[in-house]
């Protein structure tokens, strides 16, 4: 990381004299700083954003979108194309839970709302699953800190040999052929399965903006130790993976802050998305890979937020 870094720094170097005079006067360290600002300007997103399509999302790492419309029982498949925009690619009609609502709890027949990854397809199902079988990771940490209950939340086919009910326990159920034709066309390491009531919402440029600035102000808070920053964006009902609430999460961070290390925090594979969530508005889920490096601690791994946006303001409601 530290040779790619440098060779960035080079070629800037030759294109600003001002960044020659920054090194000449404060070293590479000041460099470095100066990008990490950089980061955090609202107006260096909205800039870059405006050749990147935002429409369902910043998405840097997810090349397909599976939306599924419980009101109208309708899954669409939204793929990436060569201009890195996001185009409908085809729609099925979709069998969803018995129940209308939100999942709670397991048993209680309906599909849950929300926006989760694919963690693995299973070739080899029982027929009443159809060929095959896309494993959700429902539920996710959003959903554990909420209390929501159940799993086995699956997109799968119909019934090879019986006929079959015309909803289902929890699951999103399509036709065998449709089911195919998605295994055809996409990777499910890089879709997200979104999940609401109605139609996939179109968001626009200046609201990821404003969340990437303030993701990297959180970051540049936690890189140079400002612990009052950093916990700043932490609502006050926050709840950690684990179940840790906030006064304890406090606690944990000001011991690590103490040590005042130096660190390295590089965020890349960006995604972020909008939340459905019947509670609360404007939520967004956020996932990225993370290199961290300390002298008493490295971390190599994907990370995940949920986070609110209320009068501009982001603040991370969960997080893994």
């Amino acid at each position: 990381m530290k040779i790619l870094f440098y060779l960035f720094i080079s070629n800037l170097l030759f294109a600003d004299n001002s960044l020659i005079d920054l090194y000449q006067k404060k070293g590479i360290k000041a460099i470095e700083k100066s990008f990490d600002e950089k980061l955090t300007q609202e107006q260096y997103w909205t800039d870059k954003l405006q050749k990147i399509d935002t429409k369902f999302g910043y998405l840097e790492d997810i090349y397909y979108i599976l939306a599924c419309n419980k009101s109208e029982k309708s899954l669409k498949l939204y793929s990436k194309d060569q201009n890195s925009s996001f185009k409908l690619n085809v729609e099925f009609y979709a069998f969803v839970g018995e129940k209308e609502g939100d999942k709670e709890k397991e048993g209680d027949l309906k599909t849950p709302i929300g926006v989760y990854k694919i963690l693995q397809r299973l070739d080899n199902v029982d027929p009443f699953y159809g060929p095959l079988a896309y494993v959700t990771s429902y539920p996710n940490t959003y959903d554990k800190v909420q209390g929501k209950k159940g799993s086995g939340i699956w997109v799968h086919g119909l019934p090879l040999h019986q006929e079959r009910d015309d909803y289902t326990k929890g699951c999103i159920a399509i036709n065998n052929s449709n089911i195919e034709d998605i295994k055809e066309k996409i990777d499910f390491t890089k879709t997200l399965v979104y999940i609401n009531k109605d139609n996939y919402p179109e968001l626009k440029k200046e609201t990821f903006s404003i969340i990437l600035s303030q993701l990297f102000q959180w970051r540049q808070a936690w890189k140079y130790n400002n612990i009052q920053t950093y916990l700043s964006f932490y609502d006050k009902t926050f709840k950690r993976h684990d179940g840790m609430v906030l006064e304890n999460f406090k606690r944990y961070k000001e011991r690590v802050f103490a040590k005042s290390e130096s660190k390295q925090i590089v965020f890349s594979d960006i995604n972020i998305i909008p939340y459905p969530n019947n509670k609360q508005e404007n939520i967004y889920f956020i996932s990225f890979h993370e290199d961290y490096y300390s002298r008493s601690y490295q971390f190599t791994g994907d990370k995940e937020l949920y986070v609110q946006l209320s009068d501009n303001m982001l603040t991370i409601l969960a997080e893994k």
